[in-house]
């Protein structure tokens, strides 16, 4: 059994869920400043306080009766959680998550499919891989029904799907979801940096399927095109292109590119230190 703490806004769940169709009882709190100030924790790496905030937040979304408020803040402690180790609390703000998302408030909407991820992410950080498919499960159902799904969050769940399931050697469920999301980036101007990390993703597959002996002739295309995806605009140079090179970095040395992991770690330090000035 888990641990329960209970805390102001604990005690008033249940006013606030009972009184969420009633706007005008609701005092919502300040979504956008509360990310904000998270940021600059985390910036910080100051975790502690970072968590402090959180807390503090929740329990003003839970009295102001803002259920939008509180599932945001409770997806972020989800977050919070799963970096700081923190098991049994993950759990408990996922099974809160969810437990709001069965509210009329959400229904049809897509945060439903985002609240799913992040809960399966943090699931499968702590060896919940079952659980973690279940939820990736509903999320894809509320993706793929809506019109309005960014298709880069398609294409995520879809690597994380693939992830979750290699995780557990059925590869053959990981293959056509890795595909699933390179036919999904191949549809929008601006998913070359996605396709080369799903790419790298399938090279992992076939390493852990086949091993890398018997494996390196389709792991070496795997990782030329990747390659050839992030050197499509060498020349770029935000904070999402030096993050991603900096990501893909040790898959390349990994398989022995150490020219192609050098090359990627040195643009993504170049990119850093062009912001700082």
């Amino acid at each position: 059994m888990r641990n329960q703490t209970t805390t102001a806004g604990e005690r008033f769940y249940a006013a606030a869920e009972d009184c969420c169709r009633d706007t005008s009882k609701i005092s919502p709190v300040p979504q956008q400043r509360i990310i904000e100030k998270m940021n600059e924790y985390m910036s910080r790496r100051d975790y502690a306080g970072a968590g402090r905030h959180l807390l503090y937040w929740l329990d003003e979304a839970v009295l102001g009766r803002d259920l939008r408020g509180e599932l945001v803040i409770r997806n972020e402690l989800i977050g919070h959680y799963r970096k700081t180790a923190e098991e049994e609390k993950a759990l408990e703000q996922i099974d809160r998550a969810l437990a709001l998302l069965e509210n009329p408030e959400f229904s049809g909407t897509l945060i439903i499919g985002t609240t799913c991820i992040n809960a399966a992410t943090a699931c499968n950080a702590f060896s919940y891989h079952t659980r973690a498919l279940q939820l990736f499960a509903r999320a894809r159902a509320v993706y793929e029904g809506s019109d309005l799904t960014d298709p880069h969050q398609l294409a995520g769940l879809y690597n994380n799907m693939a992830l979750t399931y290699a995780s557990l050697k059925e590869f053959d469920k990981a293959g056509p979801l890795y595909q699933a999301a390179l036919e999904t980036l191949s549809k929008v101007p601006d998913g070359n940096l996605e396709q080369a990390i799903t790419y790298l993703n399938m090279a992992d597959l076939v390493n852990a399927e086949k091993g890398s002996v018997n494996g390196e002739k389709e792991i070496g295309e795997l990782l030329d095109q990747a390659l050839e995806l992030l050197n499509k605009d060498p020349d770029r140079a935000d904070g999402y292109y030096a993050f991603v090179c900096e990501k893909c970095a040790p898959a390349f040395s990994y398989y022995g590119y150490f020219g192609a992991a050098n090359m990627l770690n040195r643009r993504a330090q170049n990119i850093y230190k062009m912001q700082q000035k």
